[in-house]
């Protein structure tokens, strides 16, 4: 019994007191099947049965006055005949596990697991006069230790942080094996804006389909999927022939093989879509609950893959744009050094400049106006001495007209002046 924190424990837990994935799972495996039938003499003449008899046995079970190989052959090479003949010859009771039944000669064939007691009918005095046989069906149990299975196996892909494509088609491929009748499954995922759907997975679905619908838009009446992204909840089409839905896509449909398509949205934590889960059929057909349930639990898995797909999206992108910013850093910091290498070497250069303008003006202190250049510094200079610049301090020199442009932007308070001023004046004396 489950007990949920803050109700009463009455010996009863209401369904609507279960965590959602139990109740799923309930719906799923529901109540195992017991049969019974009682059968008469070495040849286990049927005399009585259950209704649940009757339905694994399929029409012929529900006559009485017919032998067992008659009404089921198959039970012959299942090895369920040679038990009864045991027991009747021995009167002893023996028991069969996970015995494979064929539950039903029409189409689709369904296959069944059974637990089997067998045990004699005696009369009065203790004679073995029949046998009876009693089962109960394990086919069930059997799909849900695979269902968890499998979806132990699809969490530990998701951890490990798997590609999502191949999480997506492993879990289609894992529903198609589950499902009671056939079924092909296809999830969509949601561009970044929610409004359209791009191909996820559908392993069984033919590739010109798959194609056909990558990209298709979310809206009302965009088909199954479309729709149930627009509208945040399941829609069930159970006849793509007739519906509606359908109509910009039947022809599509139909050269696909697909009548009917129920599909689920799938949501992320805050309520946004990361995509949609459909589970197509090849005949009209109206789901159960234990369809409902199953493509609850998968929608719930496929949300976990994508939303940790998407974390780790978000991840990369982080780190990159971290190592972008990096990158800009190291370029600024580059350029920076290269900006203040070229001011150190301006500097050096202004500095040589006033040099040069002091020993100019030492050495032509009492000397009339040159004719070449003084400011040619070691190298000289061919041009003619066409201006004079001072600085602050009094020191003078002529230059040629490149020499003293380049000496006024370098060399700070540097003025054309006049010969009879010194450096209290500024003109152009040619």
């Amino acid at each position: 019994m489950t007990v949920i924190p803050g109700r009463q424990a009455t010996g009863e837990v209401r369904a609507d007191a279960e965590y959602p994935m139990e109740r799923d799972l309930r719906a799923l495996f529901g109540q195992s099947r017991a049969v019974f039938a009682a059968f008469a003499g070495p040849e286990h003449v049927l005399e009585t049965a259950n209704p649940a008899f009757s339905v694994a046995m399929g029409e012929a079970g529900a006559h009485t006055g017919l032998a067992l190989a008659e009404i089921a052959p198959a039970l012959v090479d299942q090895g369920v005949i040679a038990m009864l003949d045991q027991v009747y010859r021995t009167g002893e009771s023996c028991t069969g596990r996970d015995v494979l039944v064929v539950l039903d000669g029409g189409e689709p064939v369904r296959e069944g697991f059974f637990d089997f007691t067998y045990e004699p009918r005696r009369d009065g005095v203790g004679a073995v006069i029949g046998t009876r046989m009693i089962g109960v069906e394990t086919t069930q149990i059997r799909h849900a230790q695979r269902l968890m299975i499998e979806q132990r196996a699809l969490v530990e892909q998701i951890a490990r942080q798997a590609p999502l494509a191949e999480v997506l088609d492993g879990m289609a491929r894992c529903i198609e094996d589950l499902a009671p009748e056939q079924v092909l499954v296809s999830v969509l995922l949601a561009d970044h804006d929610g409004r359209h759907l791009r191909h996820g997975a559908a392993p069984s679905l033919p590739e010109f389909y798959n194609e056909a619908i990558d990209g298709i838009a979310t809206g009302e009446g965009v088909g199954s999927c479309g729709t149930a992204a627009h509208r945040r909840e399941p829609v069930i089409v159970t006849d793509i022939g007739t519906d509606p839905f359908w109509d910009d896509f039947r022809e599509l449909a139909g050269r696909a093989g697909l009548a009917a398509c129920w599909s689920t949205p799938i949501l992320a934590r805050d309520g946004s879509l990361l995509g949609t889960f459909a589970m197509y059929h090849r005949s009209p057909r109206v789901p159960q609950d234990s369809d409902f349930a199953l493509a609850r639990v998968f929608a719930d898995t496929a949300s976990l893959a994508i939303e940790r797909h998407h974390i780790e999206e978000a991840k990369v992108a982080a780190e990159a744009r971290a190592e972008a910013a990096l990158d800009e850093l190291t370029q600024a910091l580059h350029a920076e050094g290269k900006l203040r290498a070229e001011a150190e070497q301006r500097a050096e250069a202004a500095a040589e400049l006033a040099a040069r303008m002091r020993n100019a003006a030492a050495a032509q202190a009492a000397a009339p106006h040159p004719e070449l250049c003084q400011l040619g510094g070691p190298e000289g200079c061919t041009e003619p001495a066409e201006l004079k610049i001072a600085d602050s301090w009094g020191d003078a020199a002529w230059g040629c007209t490149s020499h003293v442009e380049e000496a006024i932007l370098n060399v700070r308070s540097v003025f054309i002046a006049s010969e009879e001023l010194g450096g209290l004046a500024a003109f152009l004396d040619r």
